[in-house]
């Protein structure tokens, strides 16, 4: 559907087909644009529907941010408190609002690991626990690509007694009708979309300088960037909520939606500004997502999947796309968004 007033929000999703793709944008919580096109799997057999899951990478981030907190809204976690407070055996000083806020120092697993750890969450965790921080927490942002959902992941089960899927699964997809999830049921690895490059160098491409932040922080385990695992049941039954989140787009609109009228917590607080040594920009990073200059917020995904807020005229916005490629899309995308103009008085 594309309602009066974003007929360029059409053109602008319409201008690169990806082979698979879908485009939600809710204004006061009301679809406005709900788009998608392609298929949903790389012989280009399957048609992409609105119930498609895609694996939409660090998008799914601030999930895991608003599930801790949650706890913190409950009374069970402080935001100043050390991890170790929850998790005993967390051996460095990052507190909870670290963890959130992509200040704790622990950007990369710290043990070499093979492909099939991703399947091991308590081994992973107890890495985690167990490493030496690479500088002192809470003085450097830098992302935590694939360490994140598990450090917030372990904390939320520590204090919830839950796994952090069926957190999720319980406290927001069902309460706020979400279609996403991690550690999938079989039922869902059906109705999930392939994944592919752009470019066979695409992986090359994101990689990073080598021996760089941002190229240990994504090379172990090995296969988040592999088509062989990322496409595989392996990955899809994993819990990795950093970066193996799937889910359609209007499940990432919804659940910015639900932040903007306050259902869910508010993760926009600005909690730190500089250069974040993953990313090699400039950030202000609020609790698990990034805050823009212009008072926009949310979180990109690798390979071009993104979602995000514009309060000021109360918009939540997602894009998730199957072809792994870059942000032009998206850049469009928010271009035409500035130009629309919701007529309420049809809603």
């Amino acid at each position: 559907m594309l309602a009066p007033g974003f007929e360029a929000v059409g053109e602008a999703f319409a201008a690169d087909p990806r082979g698979g793709s879908a485009l939600t944008v809710l204004h006061h919580g009301r679809p406005v644009v709900d788009l998608h096109e392609g298929w949903r799997d790389s012989a280009r057999t399957i048609p992409w529907d609105e119930h498609t899951l895609v694996n939409v990478y660090s998008v799914g981030k601030p999930v895991m941010a608003a599930a801790v907190m949650q706890l913190v809204q409950r009374g069970q976690v402080s935001l100043p408190a050390p991890t170790a407070a929850y998790w005993p055996s967390f051996k460095t000083t990052a507190s909870v609002r670290d963890l959130l806020s992509h200040l704790a120092a622990l950007p990369s697993f710290p043990v070499a690991r093979p492909v099939e750890a991703w399947s091991d969450w308590d081994l992973l965790c107890t890495d985690l626990a167990e490493a030496t921080a690479e500088w002192e927490p809470g003085t450097v942002a830098a992302e935590h690509a694939l360490t994140y959902g598990h450090l917030l992941g372990e904390l939320v089960r520590r204090v919830d007694g839950r796994p952090p899927a069926r957190f999720v699964a319980e406290e927001i997809a069902a309460p706020f009708d979400l279609d996403l999830a991690f550690a999938l049921s079989d039922e869902d690895i059906a109705r999930c979309a392939e994944l592919e490059f752009d470019a066979p160098d695409w992986p090359a491409r994101m990689l990073g300088a080598p021996d760089s932040v941002h190229a240990r922080a994504v090379s172990n385990p090995p296969g988040a960037r592999d088509l062989a695992v990322v496409n595989s049941p392996l990955w899809r039954r994993a819990a990795v909520p950093a970066v193996n989140i799937h889910a359609t787009s209007m499940a990432i609109a919804r659940f910015y939606a639900a932040i903007l009228d306050g259902r869910l917590p508010d993760l926009a607080v600005p909690q730190h500004t500089g250069t974040d040594l993953f990313l090699e920009s400039e950030v202000t990073w609020g609790l698990g997502v990034q805050i823009e200059p212009d008072g926009t917020w949310g979180q990109g995904g690798l390979g071009g999947n993104a979602g995000w807020a514009d309060p000021t005229r109360d918009l939540a916005i997602a894009y998730v796309t199957r072809r792994l490629g870059d942000f032009t899309t998206v850049d469009r995308i928010e271009e035409a968004l500035k130009k629309a103009e919701p007529k309420t008085a049809n809603f």
